[in-house]
């Protein structure tokens, strides 16, 4: 039988390496993305040439109608074969002291986390506990565990994703679903390019930044059947960089 997984923001970067990971454990990917088409279909052709399967789904998850424009006929045409795994990945910053920080700035960043988990977990969770299994990913942040300077947006919207995930995990459990967030520190990827890395890697105790896959890796056990045990949880990936 056909398994599915939903990556949001899985065009690119951590998104991307967490698309080629489950369609490594054979699921057949549903890659979101909102501009960036040529960036997915990318990373969808390299699915393929690995013997896997992947479709991309065009819809912005801040945007309720988008999302359910493309979910709910997706799920009416495969009331046998539901989304088994989705990953909120997608993300957006908006960096900027919170004595400047503009309205934009702050209702954007939390509309892309927060309200974007609701608009695509909601619609999914029937389906899941209707066949008893499911899998939800969330990514949040070393941003959202200790807070950094100029990132009080998106400090919280991750805070508040942390939150949520305990709290769904408390509801679903019995419907064998499992809810769980990965919370990366510095990490290769476009959204770190315009930091210091020398800097930072200076406060990592492994003094360097994590890789894409890296983080992948650890979603991916999250994701299998031998993570069944686990929910609720918030999983650093650091390099052991604590407050």
């Amino acid at each position: 039988m056909m398994k599915y997984a939903l990556v949001t923001g899985g065009s690119r970067g951590i998104g991307q390496a967490i698309c080629l990971q489950l369609a490594a454990q054979g699921y057949h990917v549903l890659i979101n993305y909102v501009q960036n088409e040529t960036a997915a279909q990318q990373t969808a052709q390299q699915i393929e040439n690995q013997g896997g399967a992947a479709t991309c789904l065009q819809f912005d998850v801040a945007n309720a109608h988008q999302v359910q424009e493309t979910l709910l006929p997706w799920i009416d045409q495969h009331p046998e074969h539901p989304i088994e795994i989705l990953v909120n990945n997608a993300g957006l910053r908006r960096d900027a002291l919170f004595i400047w920080m503009e309205p934009t700035d702050w209702h954007s960043v939390l509309q892309v986390h927060l309200d974007g988990f609701y608009h695509v977990t909601r619609p999914l969770l029937l389906p899941m506990m209707r066949h008893r299994y499911g899998r939800i990913i969330n990514v949040v942040s070393l941003s959202g565990m200790q807070g950094r300077a100029g990132q009080v947006n998106y400090s919280a919207a991750k805070a508040a994703l942390v939150g949520a995930t305990k709290a769904l995990a408390q509801e679903v459990g019995r419907s064998q679903i499992t809810v769980n967030a990965v919370a990366p520190g510095f990490i290769q990827t476009d959204m770190t390019k315009d930091l210091d890395e020398k800097e930072h890697r200076a406060q990592i105790p492994l003094r360097r930044f994590g890789q894409p896959e890296e983080v992948a890796a650890l979603v991916g056990f999250l994701a299998s059947p031998q993570a069944g045990y686990i929910t609720g949880e918030v999983i650093a990936i650091n390099g052991g960089l604590y407050t």
